[in-house]
């Protein structure tokens, strides 16, 4: 079984993606970390029962990795584009304890194992040879903790937490099957829509407040 483990706010800059999520949430979410495997960073908030929020974006002072960016971060025309269009909450992560099988029986979609390192220990990612979102974030990105799930003592509580979360998808069917059989806990509800485009149902201290 996966496990809903993130959803994700995929930003053109740090800055612009917390702006939008005070807007949206009424919270100021804090710095969490350089990626310096990957040349991106985050900022990251608790959302209750192990999930938690992240905003991500390119590192203009990282490295330039040997491979492509996860969550599409290459392209940052695309990134901005998306941004413009409000699909800024983009997509989520799921947790496997084998992330190999997931790989092999849909390599296609969510790409090939990355390992990553932290402080310790390592942790796998499943990442296409483009960088780009699975299913253009329709299906999750996949993240084996290989024993270690993140520590939610590291992640800010600042009392917000996540209620429901709904994708738009122009087949609702597909996605649905797909979920099915990835045996994924707490997907996301699905409905038709011209294209992906996720809204969070989140309680925050101030009331019930929607993250897009």
């Amino acid at each position: 079984m996966l496990k809903l483990d993130h959803i994700t706010v995929i930003a053109p800059t740090l800055a612009e993606g917390v702006a939008h999520v005070r807007a949206c949430l009424d919270l100021d979410v804090p710095f969490g970390t350089r990626h310096g495997y990957m040349g991106t960073h985050n900022h990251r908030l608790q959302l209750g029962n192990n999930v938690y929020l992240e905003i991500v974006a390119l590192d203009p002072d990282g490295i330039t990795p040997g491979r492509a960016r996860w969550f599409g971060l290459d392209n940052q025309d695309k990134i901005r584009s998306d941004w413009e269009e409000g699909r800024r909450l983009r997509g989520w992560g799921a947790a496997t304890k084998s992330v190999d099988s997931v790989v092999a029986a849909h390599g296609a979609i969510f790409g090939e194992k990355v390992l990553l390192p932290t402080a310790d220990p390592t942790f796998a990612f499943a990442i296409p040879a483009d960088g780009s979102l699975p299913l253009d974030g329709a299906a999750p990105s996949i993240i084996d903790h290989q024993g270690d799930p993140t520590s939610m003592a590291e992640i800010p509580d600042l009392g917000a937490r996540l209620v429901s979360m709904r994708m738009e998808h122009p087949d609702p069917a597909f996605v649905e099957a797909l979920y099915r059989e990835l045996s994924i806990d707490r997907p996301p509800a699905i409905i038709q829509g011209a294209g992906v485009r996720y809204r969070a149902q989140i309680e925050t201290p101030t009331g019930l407040k929607e993250l897009t």
